[in-house]
């Protein structure tokens, strides 16, 4: 059976082209397990709840390499404890596909490693770039990062008209005088049921 695993790094990001894919691919809304944490973050509620209910001869599929870890070390280890639970992992759009569900060899093995690892360079020079921009910005007066334009008790308010009374996330924007991704910027995530995309736990086996 396939799993699918989707992340983005914070809750503002959008998961939609991941779980698109991994719908295309075939697997159900109810098994692909969500995360809105970075790779870093080893507490992933998504990601130990698709380990949890993989099986032996099972596969877990994710859009590319780095949506399951941000660094080589815990790319493979996730890749090496799946493996001694006889579970494969397969990536839908990197440049080398991978998937160890099949013998691929030593060249396999190679490109499991050069993606994690081109995975963490991109982690961590876009840390650098950004440090850097702050550093230009605050040396020079400007202010760093977007303006607020919500106050605490808009956010509280906007939220429960989203989660309690069910409004529509452009009309709360409209009532507020704000656009709609300034209010997702200032919204909590949603409330969600399981850490799947539908929200629901998959049947048990």
């Amino acid at each position: 059976m396939d799993i699918g695993y989707a992340r983005v790094s914070t809750t503002h990001q959008d998961l939609t082209r991941q779980i698109d894919a991994l719908v295309k691919f075939g697997i159900p809304e109810e098994r692909i397990y969500v995360d809105k944490r970075t790779g870093a973050n080893t507490d992933r509620e998504g990601w130990k709840a698709a380990l949890a209910y993989a099986r032996p001869g099972d596969r877990v599929v994710s859009y590319t390499l780095d949506r399951m870890g941000r660094s080589v070390l815990s790319v493979l280890e996730a890749v090496r404890d799946l493996k001694e639970r006889g579970v494969g992992i397969k990536t839908l759009a990197d440049p080398v596909p991978v998937d160890t569900s099949e013998d691929g060899g030593p060249m396999a093995e190679l490109a499991l490693i050069l993606l994690s690892l081109f995975g963490q360079w991109e982690l961590t020079y876009g840390r650098e770039r950004a440090a850097h921009a702050r550093r230009v910005a605050a040396e020079t007066g400007k202010q760093v990062g977007r303006p607020r334009r919500l106050t605490d008790e808009q956010i509280r308010y906007a939220t429960h008209l989203r989660d309690v009374e069910g409004r529509s996330v452009s009309t709360i924007a409209r009532d507020l005088g704000v656009g709609v991704a300034t209010l997702y910027r200032g919204l909590p995530p949603r409330p969600v049921l399981a850490p799947t995309a539908s929200g629901t736990e998959p049947e048990q086996r």
